[in-house]
């Protein structure tokens, strides 16, 4: 009786004082059926710190709670030996006892009552007592129904000044650190507040001032437009009147001849031979003709030059405008309030930042072949490509992704045998084996060198090796406008491997090196 009675003490909640239910394990190694323990800190939960019922060590956070599989087995395993019958009818108390007032459903009986709790307690409960420095103190006396009676009221009043005494210099403590919390709140309120009036005026501002540029701009284009067309319907206009001065002339000189012609016809028709003898010398002579050579014909091709030449200004303003509009998209893609987001801490807040990398078949160097929509690149032993274009880099076994990366970006690229993945500004060199093309070996690119036995970072020829988990996935992060660069192991989790902080000058382009023939880089699509 005594062990059986032992062992269910053993295995029993001290909160309910039955036994055991999906028992869990609390850092300070005490057991509970976890239904039990999660209502008793859901009741903690508006104080903000968690306590062990038992030894009341406190806990910050509230602890994450697993079923303890060992023991739950042999919980089971001891109710089939027929632990489960009720202990002795002795334990629980009678109408005659003083029952606990801490246990819940059928009570057992008090071994102590406390003077300053006011409060009886069964052996469990009472642990507190012994293990609890400021518990220590309080006045433990025999089972009492009538606690009231067995205490005088000046000690009643006495100790209870006293713990509220403490309990209230406790609570002015916490007052004051909500009133703090709430000013620094109410600051922020405001801050943000001037923040969004802040943001507002400066967009109204500057969409009025852009739409008065714009207009300038269309006048000006309208404005070039009309001198060309009048330039063209005035030019059109004097070489219309040439021509039809010479077109007048030749009519004349059509009517003459053909008047000409009839007079040598009847001069021809005459029969008398010595009027035709008189006549002729004076009808022979012909004005002088106007020459051919002075017509110059040019079907349909007058102004073809004016159309080639506003056909350049047209692409010449296109380029502009395209460089523009990437400089243009560049602040605005930087505008940010002052309380902006800190740094993701899990890969799947990385994940909102992801962005779809293609690589350019321009910049690929002629080893490199593409594949998986652009996205895959593997190092061959026969060229590729024999076309050369001078966005293509010559020397170095490198390729660039066509988007440029502004704002925040984070991708991930899988890579096997030894790479360097990398970020670079748009006008690093492309031609010759010299550390201006290389990435990471000048200032316009930033390179993680991945091999199998580690990683080295690099930037302006400057190297660091790197210690971190073994993964053939590295994750990059970009805040291009707070010069944050991160490069992440990931597998199960992520480990930083690497974090730049630098202020980066233009829009930078994800690449990758491949070192050695048969390896490859995949810029993964975002999970």
């Amino acid at each position: 009786m005594e062990q059986n009675q032992l062992d269910r003490e053993t295995f029993s909640c001290s909160i309910c004082l039955d036994l055991l239910k999906d028992p869990v394990a609390i850092p300070c190694g005490h057991s509970y059926c976890m239904k039990c323990i999660k209502n008793f800190w859901d009741g903690e939960d508006q104080k903000g710190i968690h306590s062990c019922p038992q030894c009341r060590k406190t806990f910050l956070p509230r602890p994450e709670l697993s079923k303890n599989t060992m023991l739950a087995a042999l919980v089971e395993q001891l109710k089939k030996t027929g632990l489960q019958a009720a202990p002795a009818d002795l334990c629980y108390a009678g109408p005659e006892d003083v029952a606990c007032d801490f246990c819940s459903g059928r009570k057992l009986k008090a071994i102590k009552s406390c003077l300053f709790c006011l409060t009886s307690f069964c052996e469990k409960h009472l642990q507190p007592h012994y293990n609890v420095a400021p518990l220590k103190k309080h006045k433990l006396v025999e089972p009492s129904k009538n606690l009231q009676e067995n205490i005088c009221s000046r000690h009643d009043t006495v100790s209870a000044a006293a713990e509220r005494t403490e309990r209230q210099r406790e609570l002015e403590v916490r007052r004051e650190n909500i009133q703090q919390r709430i000013q620094d709140r109410e600051k922020d309120v405001k801050l943000l507040q001037q923040e969004l009036e802040a943001i507002k005026h400066s967009a109204d501002k500057t969409v009025e001032d852009s739409e008065k540029i714009f207009t300038q701009l269309i006048r000006l284009i309208q404005k070039r437009s009309s001198d060309v067309k009048q330039q063209i319907r005035s030019q059109q206009e004097t070489e219309g009147s040439r021509v039809k001065e010479l077109q007048e002339k030749l009519e004349q000189e059509i009517t003459e001849l053909k008047r000409k012609d009839a007079e040598l016809k009847q001069l021809s028709d005459t029969e008398d031979h010595n009027q035709f003898l008189h006549n002729y010398p004076s009808l022979s002579a012909l004005s002088e003709s106007t020459h051919s050579s002075s017509i110059k014909i040019r079907p349909l091709s007058y102004f073809e030059d004016v159309t080639a030449a506003v056909s350049e200004l047209r692409d010449q303003l296109q380029d502009i405008l395209r460089d523009a509009w990437t400089n243009i998209s560049l602040r605005l893609t930087e505008v940010d309030v002052s309380l902006s987001e800190p740094e993701p801490k899990s890969r799947a807040g990385f994940l909102r930042y992801s962005c779809e990398i293609t690589l350019d078949p321009n910049t690929a160097h002629s080893l490199l072949l593409l594949s998986e929509g652009n996205r895959k690149v593997t190092k061959m032993k026969q060229p590729q490509s024999d076309s050369s274009h001078p966005d293509r880099f010559t020397s170095w076994s490198q390729v660039l992704s066509r988007e440029s990366l502004t704002g925040r970006c984070y991708w991930e690229v899988e890579w096997r045998e030894r790479v360097y993945v990398a970020v670079a500004y748009k006008n690093i060199s492309r031609a010759g084996g010299g550390n201006e093309c290389g990435f990471g070996w000048n200032d316009k690119s930033w390179a993680l060198d991945c091999y199998q036995g580690g990683y080295k970072f690099g930037h302006n020829n400057i190297w660091t090796s790197i210690s971190g988990p073994g993964s053939s996935r590295v994750g990059v992060y970009l805040h291009h406008r707070a010069g944050i660069l991160s490069f992440y192991s990931v597998s199960e989790t992520m480990t930083l491997l690497h974090r730049v902080q630098t202020t980066f000058t233009q829009p930078l382009h994800a690449g990758v090196y491949v070192w050695i023939t048969g390896g490859s880089a995949e810029f993964c699509k975002p999970k």
